[in-house]
């Protein structure tokens, strides 16, 4: 027997209104609002208007459903019956919420809480912010008023999981640029806090210019002619950590002390950067909503260490995305926090859908049977994990064959851009998120 929330109604917990973690026999749950036992299944960007053609206005699923359905509001409901038709019960990120009211699904939206900071920044022009400069006073005081206006007004709201903060943060090296954060804070504008803070840590670490010269090799030779620099160029650079080989580093740095402390300068950095965010972000929710759980960052892969211990210090949930075959090795990475932890983003694509696939993250199979295949792998996989609290797909429909506003061009969907459905893939779905209670209740208990 399920709870109207899709949870398991066996009496092991006690309904208090809202979502909540409990254990049992030490596996992780979630518990919904009537006390069941609840896995969050859910599916991103469950959107009308999703994904515009890259420089147009042009939204063909939009198009395509209009016809179909003949409006926005028939869509909603004909969408909300497919999604509980196929066993899930969330709403992922970038969901229209209005979806939720035809059919008892729940809700984790994510809030962008930091990043929202860098953008307004960024629209001010100057060096770009790649990451929220948390050292600014008026980051606190942005998350307190964006937590507010976010999450306030539904604290109240038994539908509600929990908060993401916000998503695929740039904690260090990735596909988006070589350096690490230590770096970046050093270019940014001169009167810039977050500058301030790195040059102040450096200070502290060093005193001595020449001792701190023989590592950076800049060419200031005061502390005031640092910081007048422009830009400071960092003396080394390493491959982001899924391309790292422990190895290796340890061989290069054994080579070149210099590099090692170089780059023990950018950890130790990175870490109090980590505290800060995760402290005050965490915090603005808590003070915003008392009833609902902060669920993470979604991590794009696993930061260093000092990342994801700050982050299990002050979140409910450990939230990432792994665009892996399996998400083992992500597991592996958060597991030891003790926290437990929700996918956020996963999915497999398939090269008879007719995309271009060449722009998207995650393996590309040969048809639609073993896209199916590869989902029931890659959950069952995570549902044995004894951390999980919910997996979520990415994503709603196909993009366009054009690509959306980031060029990403590939058959993630559970329909096509059409809204015609992959029915091996969803015949999948149902059968998983069907058994996904019995699956994890069998998993390996924490020791």
């Amino acid at each position: 027997m399920r709870t109207r929330w899709g949870g398991l109604a066996d009496g092991q917990f006690r309904p208090n209104g809202f979502f909540r973690l409990a254990q049992s026999g030490g596996i992780f749950w979630l518990v919904d609002p009537d006390g069941g036992r609840f896995l969050s299944k859910g599916v991103n960007t469950v959107r009308f208007d999703q994904d515009e053609v890259r420089g147009t206005k042009r939204v063909p699923y939009a198009d395509a459903c209009l016809r179909r359905y003949g409006s926005e509001p028939a869509w909603r409901s004909a969408i909300a019956q497919r999604l509980t038709g196929w066993g899930f019960n969330t709403l992922g990120s970038w969901s229209d919420e209005g979806v939720a009211a035809h059919a008892q699904l729940v809700l984790t939206p994510n809030i962008d809480l930091g990043m929202s900071f860098a953008w307004q920044a960024n629209e001010r022009g100057g060096p770009r912010q790649e990451f929220p400069d948390v050292f600014d006073p008026a980051f606190e005081a942005h998350v307190m008023r964006r937590a507010r206006d976010k999450c306030s007004q539904h604290s109240g709201d038994a539908n509600i999981v929990g908060w993401f903060i916000d998503n695929e943060l740039r904690w260090c090296p990735d596909w988006r640029g070589p350096d690490d954060l230590l770096p970046l804070f050093l270019n940014l504008s001169p009167t810039t806090p977050g500058r301030g803070a790195a040059l102040d840590f450096l200070r502290g670490r060093y005193g001595d210019m020449a001792a701190f010269n023989a590592v950076w090799r800049t060419r200031a030779t005061t502390w005031d002619a640092l910081g007048a620099l422009d830009p400071i160029e960092p003396a080394y650079r390493r491959k982001p950590p899924y391309d790292r080989n422990a190895r290796d580093e340890i061989i290069a740095n054994v080579a070149d002390p210099h590099r090692a402390a170089f780059f023990a300068d950018c950890d130790d950095f990175l870490a109090l950067l980590a505290e800060r965010y995760f402290t005050l972000t965490a915090a603005a929710i808590k003070a915003a909503d008392l009833h609902h759980l902060v669920l993470g960052s979604r991590f794009a892969f696993p930061p260093p260490v000092t990342v994801i211990e700050a982050a299990a210090r002050h979140v409910d949930v450990i939230s990432f995305n792994c665009y892996g075959p399996d998400p083992d090795g992500a597991l592996a990475a958060y597991a030891p926090t003790g926290k437990p932890c929700l996918i956020g983003e996963f999915s497999f694509r398939g090269a008879d859908a007719g995309l271009p696939n060449t722009n998207g993250a995650g393996p590309v199979v040969a048809t639609q049977t073993e896209r199916a295949a590869a989902f029931e792998r890659y959950a069952t996989k995570a549902l044995r994990h004894p951390r999980v609290v919910g997996y979520h797909w990415f994503e709603h429909a196909d993009q366009p064959a054009e690509g959306r506003f980031d060029g990403e061009n590939s058959n993630f969907g559970t329909v096509s851009i059409d809204d015609n459905v992959y029915e091996t893939l969803t015949e999948a779905m149902t059968t998983l998120n069907t058994q996904a209670e019995t699956i994890h209740a069998s998993a390996e208990a924490i020791a």
